[in-house]
């Protein structure tokens, strides 16, 4: 299907904008359930009711300033992980080349580990450790892959490296700190949406508000890479830069979704692989990604508060158990494809 208005043309395929437009259905009504979700619990009808400003006082209080913007936060940070995901699976070509793999969401963990153990820093000053540790061990990885370009499973090696020599370095300050940094560094690292406010959600909004477009302007071209470096040479794509500000997009809105929510595991990984496959689009899936990362979270916070009946879990604990199985089964589908 082809919009076209003056100069400007849109191509889209019918089936994904479909897909598109019930993810976000489905992502907005998990938010609405989820809103309503607690030990006060508030009915659906009276979530919209406040949400449009027609609810009492008291249920307004508990909507609009204790739960949605701990919700906006699951949706931007499931969107964001989703996006991020969608791009470096293109990038590496590799099913398993999504953020948490290898190595971005550990260094993530790291910068901010070295702020609270080391720095003894506030949460806004973890929240910048987190996108730095992140965003340098981006840039690390890409050059230790680097060999007259970045090839994809090179990328995803040295990433698998580079987390688990990360991993080892977060287990050390986790041994070193004392008791009261250790519980605030587990609780971090566990990921979680317990008590977020709008302060996490207006810094996180403006990251995706300029680094989602980044990535989207790089689509066509990515599309074009995925035919091999030749033939998009030949069509006048400059693979190299394309590749580096993917990848430099990409990591900043990992290292900022983690810095928000702490590093939620899986949802990189899975969402770009469910959204292509509902789809059933040949290019770079990033809008579906993102859509189907929202709704991923959203869903899987809802399933941490009610899983355990009057006990609530962290959202990370129910990403790493859904994740996990999915990991499995992708490693199972590629051996028998011979791709490993």
């Amino acid at each position: 299907m082809l919009l076209r208005k003056g100069a400007l043309s849109i191509r889209g395929d019918r089936r994904a904008l479909l897909v598109c437009a019930a993810l976000l259905l489905i992502a907005l009504a998990g938010a609405v359930v989820l809103i309503g979700t607690g030990d006060y619990r508030i009915a659906p009808l009276d979530v919209l009711r406040s949400l449009t400003g027609h609810g009492d006082p008291g249920q307004d209080f508990v909507v609009r300033q204790l739960r949605l913007p701990r919700v906006v936060v699951a949706l931007l940070v499931g969107a964001a992980l989703g996006m991020a995901g969608a791009a470096f699976q293109t990038v590496s070509r590799n099913p398993l080349g999504s953020p948490d793999v290898i190595g971005f969401g550990q260094g993530s963990a790291a910068g901010a580990l070295l702020v609270i153990v080391v720095l003894k820093g506030s949460s806004y000053e973890v929240a910048g450790g987190a996108v730095a540790g992140g965003l340098l061990t981006g840039l690390a990885v890409y050059l230790l892959a680097w060999k007259r370009g970045v090839h994809g499973y090179r990328l995803v090696l040295v990433g698998i490296g580079a987390s688990a020599v990360l991993s080892a370095v977060n287990s050390y300050l986790l041994v070193k700190a004392d008791f009261v940094d250790a519980a605030r560094a587990v609780v971090w690292l566990t990921g979680s949406l317990d008590g977020r406010d709008w302060a996490q959600v207006w810094p996180l909004l403006a990251a995706c508000a300029v680094l989602m477009p980044v990535l989207l302007l790089q689509s066509r071209s990515l599309r074009v890479t995925e035919m091999g470096d030749d033939t998009a040479h030949a069509l006048g794509v400059r693979v190299e830069r394309t590749r580096l500000v993917t990848v430099l997009a990409a990591v900043l809105l990992t290292a900022c979704a983690t810095a928000a929510a702490g590093p939620i595991a899986f949802i990189a990984l899975t969402a770009p692989q469910l959204a292509r496959r509902l789809a059933r689009s040949p290019g770079v899936a990033l809008v579906p990604s993102a859509l189907m990362g929202a709704a991923l979270l959203v869903a899987a916070d809802w399933a941490a508060q009610r899983a355990f009946g009057s006990g609530q879990v962290p959202v990370g604990v129910a990403t790493g158990v859904l994740g996990g199985g999915y990991l499995l089964w992708l490693l199972i589908a590629e051996r028998r494809a011979g791709r490993m």
